[in-house]
């Protein structure tokens, strides 16, 4: 476009606010592809989180940190982010609490934070699933926990302690993971109470909504094992799955057997559950840990951990958690929505379909757990050759 000496002042303003006008047009969209922006509010007062830190980490090979920001007092932020192409993690720290949300270039995230306390009352228990199988002198177990969080106004419940288990006293964890409402699952540790074996603890934050824990352990077994059910919280229902070929028996008349619709494995259920002592129950005989296959986003789930979440050196953040966690690609609910289990679909449903609806988001942490100790007992390849050498 030719401006000369002789084109009226006001054409050539309007000729070079058009040329501006699609410069931004052009560009803007590219800025907007190139950075990740979004606010933080604090649900617990209903007010914006102000002076929170934000964390953009980078979901690549390895992960990594990108960037570190605040939110400002209207509790937004705004990171611009090296590859549009990747996927990234945000992660805000809220009174040493972490919360995070997946994002890629382009989006514009609401993250919720919570007040927290070292005690919050309304902690209930929705489900605990127990899956057994064996291999050689070894009974295999998998103990799966749903912990829901209800406080008003919400709080996130942080500290130690937050949730205990009570195993066998000769039970050998191989792994602990955990995922909180929303968030990717990670593995956690476990520390043993002095004096009590078999009686484990953690601190994982109990943020409001569904916090899931899975712990996975071995045991030595010669045929047979008498399990004692102990609850830190209420449980709702309590299931037993186990492989045909294991037998399932209790003393206690709260166990019915359900109507699990497949062949491969037996569901033994109890209700209402209290805390604290619960009904005794003995596995028996021999067969494989029972599948995953048919939980339907299984096959979508990754067994295999990824390298470790970066972790903040901020003041109250738990070092000790930090250090033993590492993240696993669960996404356990918002795959859990996509296959409309929710409380309202569950309230007319026979038993054995509520267990089945409610459990899909367990097992898909289980399929992890399972996962990792499969490859752990594995032999490594150098090792299958040498013992075939040996043959």
């Amino acid at each position: 476009m030719n401006l000369s000496a002789s084109t009226p002042r006001s054409a050539k303003l309007l000729a070079l606010f058009a040329l501006f006008a699609a410069f931004l047009s052009f560009t803007s969209p590219a800025f907007a592809a190139s950075s990740i922006t979004g606010s933080v509010r604090n649900q617990t007062r209903e007010a914006p989180a102000a002076g929170d830190d934000v964390i953009l980490i980078l979901l690549d090979h390895p992960v990594q940190e990108e960037a570190r920001s605040k939110t400002d007092a209207n509790g937004a932020f705004n990171f611009n982010v090296g590859d549009p192409h990747k996927h990234y993690l945000v992660r805000v720290f809220h009174e040493g609490v972490d919360y995070d949300s997946e994002a890629s270039a382009g989006d514009t995230l609401s993250i919720q934070v919570f007040d927290r306390a070292s005690r919050v009352r309304s902690i209930t228990g929705n489900i605990e699933i127990l899956r057994t199988g064996t291999q050689g002198g070894l009974l295999h177990v998998s103990e799966m926990y749903e912990i829901t969080n209800e406080s008003r106004p919400p709080i996130t419940e942080a500290g130690k302690r937050t949730f205990e288990v009570y195993l066998p006293a000769n039970a050998r964890i191989s792994s602990v993971l955990a995922a909180g409402p929303g968030t990717m699952g990670q593995f956690i540790s476990a520390s043993p109470v002095p004096g009590q074996p078999g009686h484990y603890a953690v601190d994982f934050p109990l943020r409001p909504g569904a916090t899931k824990f899975a712990f996975n352990y071995d045991v030595p077994y010669d045929g047979h094992l008498i399990f004692h059910a102990k609850q830190m919280f209420a449980m709702r229902q309590l299931a037993v799955m186990t492989p045909p070929a294991m037998k399932f028996a209790s003393a206690s008349p709260v166990f019915q057997l359900l109507a699990a619709g497949n062949s491969r494995y037996d569901v033994h259920a109890a209700d209402n559950l209290r805390a604290g002592e619960g009904p005794e129950f003995e596995i028996s005989g021999n067969g494989p840990l029972p599948p995953l296959g048919d939980a339907p986003a299984s096959r979508t789930l990754s067994s295999a951990p990824v390298p470790p979440r970066p972790q903040p050196n901020l003041p109250g953040t738990d070092a000790n958690r930090s250090a033993a966690s590492s993240s696993v690609s669960v996404g356990a609910s918002s795959r859990s929505s996509s296959l409309g289990v929710s409380s309202s679909a569950t309230k007319n449903q026979p038993r054995s379909e509520t267990l089945a609806l409610r459990a899909v988001s367990l097992l898909l942490l289980a399929a992890c757990a399972f996962g990792i100790w499969r490859t752990r007992k594995s032999p490594s390849p150098s090792t299958r050759k040498h013992n075939s050498a040996a043959r």
